[in-house]
C-alpha cells in the first residue's frame, strides 16, 4: 500500500515538474531570442538528474525551485538561453558533488562562469552557516562586475525564494524580507527591474507586517470602485483628445502598492484616507517614427495641459535626461475636476518596456564566448566601476561597506555640469568634495573648495541640479578626518577613509618608534603588555590609539610613565584626575543599563524556530533598545546579542534591519501576550487651529474620557496655528490608537498622529 502510494506521488511530481519545464519552453520560444532549445533541455535533464529525491521545505520536488528561477529570468526579466541554462544549473554546484568545471565539461564556459558566480554568493541564504549577509553582497557585487546576468539571475533566485516564503519558520521569513528590503529590493530598482522590486517590497511587507498588509489590501478593494469611477472621468477627455490628435494609444490605471502607501503613512505620518497619490494615469503611445517620441511626448502634455490645470512644481522630466536605471518618461501632475491632484506619465511603447523589465530585456549578448554590452548600459558599467573602486579599498566593517553601497543605492540623482559643459549624474545630497572624488581621487584628496556657477564655495557646499562646478586644488592640501561628516557619496566616503587608514598606519609607526626609543634609553623590555600598561594609564582603550597618540604628539612619555611600569605610581596627579571623569561615566551607564542578572541567558540548545511570548511577568527579562521604543501592540522581533540576552526590536526598525541583514540566524520571533498590567511611554503629536479652551478640551479627552495618564505636555502657538506633543502612559498601541480616534473629533484639530 506504501508503495503504491510512493508511485503515486511519483508520477504526480513527474507530471508537474515536466509540465513546468514545457511553459518555461513555451515562453522562450515565444520570445524575441534565438532558439537554442537543445542546450535548455540538456540543462533541465542535467539539473534534474542532479536533485532527484530532494525536496523543499513546501514538500515539492527541488527541481520546481530552478525551473521557477529559469521561468522568471525568461518571462519577467527577458534573458536569453545562456541565463536559463545558469539559473536551472544555479544550485547544482553548491548542493551536489558536481563541480564548476564539470558545468564547464558539458555546457562551456560562459554558462559555468555565471554558475560559480551564483554560487560563491550564495553563502547559504537559507542556512545556518550563512556568514554576514554583507559579506554575501560583497561578493555579490565583486561577481556582478564580471557578468551582470549573475545578479540579475540571483535577483530571480530570490523573487522566487520570496514567493514561496510561507514554508519557512517565523524567524527565517523576517530575516529574509529584512535581507530583501535592505538589499534586493534596491539592486532590482537600480537595475530598471521596477516590477520585479515593487513585488520583492510588497512580498517582505506582508511576512513582517502582516496585519497592517491586509487592512491596506481590504481597504483597496473597498475604494477600488470609486476610483475606478475617478480614472474613467478623468480620462474621457484625455482620449478625445489624444484621438483628435491621430496618436496611437493606450490608457492604465496605476495604483500605488500597499507597501509604497504604507512607507508614506509611516513617513509623512497621515492615515490610508489622507493618501491621495493613491491613483495615476499612465499613457503609453506608439510612435510612428521612433526619434520622435520626445517630441510627441511634450505634445500630448500640451494638450492634456489645455484640459486640466497643471501643477507647475510637480513636472518630471526624465526624458532629457534619464534615470540612470534607465527610466525615461515624462511625469505631469493635473487638477482633476473632482478637485484632486492626479499624476499622470508620459511615456512610449520602448520606454513601458524598459521601465518595467528594465535594461536586462534589451542587453544583446554574444553567445558562447565573451559577452557584447550595447551603449545603453554606460551609466550602469559607470556605477559597477564606482562598487570596483569601493571593493579595491577593503572595509575593516562589511556593515560600513553596505551601508556605503545603500548610499548610492537609494540616492535620487541631479546633474551637474563640468566647466567644459559635460554632464555628471550625482546623487541628491552630495557636496563639492563628492564631486571631486567622482573625477579623480587626486583632485578630491588636494581640493580646497569650488567654484560653482563661478561663486566661490567651501568644500561642504551642497549642489543642486543644473549647478556648474568648477574644483580648485592646491598640492598642500590633504585628506583631513572631518570631511568624512559631509561627503555622501560611497565612492568619497570609501577613498577618504582609505587615505586616512594608511595615514593612521604611518603614525603609529612613528608612534612605535618613539615607545621603542624610550623604552631602550631607560633599560626596559619593548613587549606587548608594557605597551598595554602605558595605553591603559593614559586612557586609550586600544594599543592602536596609543600608538597614534604618541605619533600624533598628544601624549608625551615621561617620568611618570616610569613610574607606572615600576609600580611607583601613588595615584595622585594625572592617574587621580584624569581617571575620574571616565570612571564616573561607566557608572553612570552601569546605573542605566538593566542588571544583567535579571535577563534571560539564552541556552546552548535552544529552538529558534519557536517564537518567544512577552508577558507582564517575564517582560524584565528581555532588552528594550531606544532605537525604536516598541510597545505592545507593535510587530516585533528578538535579536541574541553577542552576551546571548535578547534585545526586542520593531520589525520596522533601522537597526533591526541592519540585524537581519548581517546576523540573520540570531534573529527570533516574538509575540505579546500582555493583559493590560503594565504601563508604556507613548507620544502623540498635534495641530490645529488654536482657539480657547483647545488644551482643556484636549486633557478632558485624555484624562476624563480615557482615564489615560498625562505625563508630559509641550504645545506651542502662534499667529492662531498650534503643534505640540503630548507624552501619555498607555498599556499598548491600542490604547493609542483610541485616543487619536478620540482626538480627531475634537473641533479646530487638523492633525493627530503618533510618533514612532
Amino acid at each position: 500500500m506504501e508503495d503504491e502510494k510512493d508511485k503515486m506521488r511519483e508520477d504526480s511530481d513527474e507530471q508537474m515538474v515536466n509540465s513546468a519545464f514545457q511553459h518555461l519552453l513555451d515562453t522562450y520560444l515565444a520570445s524575441r531570442h534565438r532558439k537554442k532549445v537543445d542546450i535548455i533541455t540538456k540543462a533541465f535533464n542535467f539539473a534534474r538528474q542532479a536533485h532527484k529525491g530532494v525536496r523543499r521545505l513546501s514538500g515539492e520536488p527541488y527541481i520546481l525551485h530552478p525551473i521557477s528561477v529559469a521561468q522568471i529570468a525568461c518571462e519577467e526579466v527577458g534573458l536569453g538561453s545562456t541565463s536559463i541554462c545558469a539559473a536551472l544549473l544555479h544550485d547544482v554546484v553548491e548542493d551536489t558533488d558536481y563541480t564548476t568545471e564539470d558545468i564547464e565539461n558539458i555546457f562551456g564556459a560562459k554558462i559555468a562562469q555565471i554558475v560559480d558566480g551564483l554560487t560563491k554568493i550564495s553563502g547559504g541564504i537559507f542556512g545556518e552557516q550563512a556568514s554576514a549577509q554583507a559579506e554575501n553582497f560583497k561578493k555579490l557585487l565583486l561577481t556582478m562586475s564580471d557578468d551582470i546576468r549573475v545578479i540579475l539571475i540571483k535577483i530571480c533566485d530570490r523573487l522566487h525564494n520570496m514567493r514561496t516564503l510561507e514554508s519557512q519558520p517565523a524567524n527565517k521569513q523576517y530575516k529574509i524580507a529584512g535581507e530583501t528590503l535592505y538589499i534586493y529590493a534596491p539592486l532590482a530598482n537600480r537595475l530598471g527591474l521596477y516590477k520585479i522590486k515593487s513585488e520583492l517590497e510588497n512580498l517582505s511587507f506582508q511576512y513582517e507586517h502582516p496585519d497592517e498588509y491586509k487592512s491596506i489590501k481590504s481597504k483597496l478593494a473597498s475604494t477600488e470602485a470609486s476610483r475606478h469611477e475617478l480614472f474613467d472621468q478623468f480620462t474621457a477627455p484625455i482620449e478625445e483628445a489624444l484621438r483628435h490628435m491621430g496618436i496611437k494609444y493606450e490608457i492604465k490605471e496605476r495604483v500605488k502598492t500597499p507597501y509604497s502607501i504604507w512607507s508614506k503613512m509611516q513617513n509623512k505620518h497621515v492615515t490610508f484616507d489622507e493618501i491621495y497619490d493613491i491613483l495615476a494615469v499612465r499613457i503609453i503611445f506608439t510612435p510612428d517614427k521612433r526619434e520622435e517620441e520626445v517630441n510627441e511626448c511634450f505634445n500630448i502634455y500640451v494638450a492634456i495641459s489645455k484640459i486640466y490645470k497643471s501643477h507647475p512644481d510637480r513636472l518630471r522630466d526624465w526624458l532629457n535626461h534619464p534615470k540612470a536605471n534607465g527610466y525615461q518618461a515624462l511625469h505631469v501632475t493635473l487638477m482633476s475636476k473632482q478637485g484632486r491632484w492626479i499624476e499622470v506619465q508620459i511615456r512610449s511603447d520602448r520606454m513601458d518596456e524598459i521601465a518595467e523589465q528594465g535594461f536586462a530585456a534589451h542587453w544583446k549578448y554574444k553567445e558562447g564566448e565573451g559577452s557584447e554590452y550595447t551603449e545603453d548600459e554606460s551609466e550602469l558599467n559607470e556605477w559597477l566601476r564606482t562598487i570596483k573602486e569601493i571593493l579595491d579599498d577593503p572595509q575593516p566593517d562589511a556593515m560600513d561597506f553596505l551601508d556605503a553601497i545603500k548610499l548610492n543605492l537609494f540616492a535620487s540623482e541631479i546633474f551637474v555640469f563640468t566647466p567644459k559643459g559635460e554632464i555628471k549624474t550625482m546623487p541628491t545630497g552630495c557636496t563639492a568634495l563628492d564631486f571631486a572624488f567622482s573625477i579623480h581621487t587626486f583632485l578630491g584628496s588636494h581640493c580646497i573648495g569650488a567654484k560653482v556657477n563661478h561663486k566661490l564655495v567651501p568644500l561642504s557646499h551642497k549642489l543642486k541640479s543644473g549647478d556648474q562646478v568648477e574644483i580648485l586644488t592646491s598640492k598642500a592640501q590633504h585628506v583631513q578626518a572631518s570631511w568624512i561628516n559631509f561627503v555622501s557619496t560611497a565612492k568619497a566616503k570609501a577613498k577618504i577613509q582609505a587615505i586616512l587608514r594608511r595615514n593612521g598606519r604611518e603614525i603609529q609607526k612613528q608612534g612605535e618608534d618613539i615607545l621603542d626609543a624610550f623604552l631602550k634609553k631607560n633599560n626596559i623590555e619593548n613587549t606587548t603588555a608594557v605597551a598595554d600598561k602605558l595605553a591603559a594609564f593614559h586612557e586609550e582603550r586600544h594599543r592602536e590609539d596609543f600608538f597614534q597618540a604618541l605619533g600624533e604628539k598628544t601624549i608625551l612619555l615621561g617620568e611618570k610613565d616610569l613610574d607606572e611600569l615600576q609600580g611607583k605610581n601613588t595615584g595622585d596627579g594625572k592617574k587621580g584626575w584624569r581617571r575620574l571623569v571616565p570612571f564616573l561615566g561607566r557608572n553612570k551607564q552601569k546605573k542605566d543599563d538593566t542588571n544583567p542578572q535579571e535577563l534571560f541567558i539564552v541556552p546552548e540548545k535552544f529552538n529558534r524556530k519557536k517564537p518567544i511570548f512577552i508577558n507582564d511577568d517575564n517582560i524584565g527579562q528581555y532588552k528594550f533598545r531606544h532605537c525604536c521604543h516598541p510597545i505592545p501592540g507593535d510587530d516585533i522581533l528578538g535579536f541574541i546579542d553577542n552576551k546571548h540576552r535578547i534585545e526586542i526590536h520593531k520589525r520596522a526598525c533601522p537597526v533591526a534591519n541592519k540585524l537581519k541583514t548581517s546576523y540573520g540566524n540570531r534573529i527570533l520571533d516574538a509575540k505579546w501576550d500582555m493583559h493590560k498590567r503594565l504601563f508604556f511611554d507613548a507620544t502623540v503629536h498635534l495641530e490645529g487651529i488654536d482657539r480657547m479652551g483647545m488644551v482643556m478640551d484636549i486633557s478632558s479627552v485624555i484624562s476624563s474620557q480615557m482615564s489615560v495618564n498625562i505625563h508630559k505636555v509641550t504645545i506651542t502657538s502662534e499667529e492662531g496655528v498650534f503643534d505640540g506633543d503630548i507624552e501619555l502612559r498607555v498599556h499598548d498601541r491600542e490604547d493609542v490608537k483610541a485616543i487619536i480616534d478620540q482626538l480627531k473629533k475634537i473641533e479646530g484639530l487638523q492633525e493627530v498622529t503618533q510618533i514612532m
